[in-house]
């Protein structure tokens, strides 16, 4: 996958979320860091965010905190919608947490050896 400098910081994050694998999760700060802005974890937030329906190429659910909690599920509506597409694909949810996050978690980084 190459990234461009010039490429807006949002379609670089989009990029990057079209990857996670059904059935894994990452986190905001992993995809900062695979962009190269370690501290920039509210701004893959802020990009997420800003997604103005949630785009079935774009797996948005799949992105979590750092500590696996569902901290963007709010912008899936007023249900459980991101719990509901995360259990669809074999994600368990708990208390709206991704259990064994560890397990599950996919890292840009070595998973697409940037």
């Amino acid at each position: 996958m190459a990234l461009h400098a010039d490429d807006n910081f949002f379609n670089n994050v989009y990029q990057i979320v079209r990857l996670i694998p059904a059935g894994r999760v990452t986190s905001y700060g992993a995809i900062a860091r695979c962009l190269g802005s370690a501290g920039s974890a509210r701004m893959v937030g802020w990009a997420m965010g800003h997604l103005p329906t949630v785009p079935v190429d774009i797996p948005a659910q799949r992105v979590v905190n750092s500590a696996g909690l569902l901290s963007g599920k709010h912008h899936f509506g007023p249900g459980d919608e991101m719990k509901d597409l995360l259990e669809a694909e074999g994600v368990m949810i708990e208390n709206n947490k991704v259990k064994d996050f560890k397990t599950i978690f996919w890292d840009p980084v070595q998973e697409l050896g940037i």
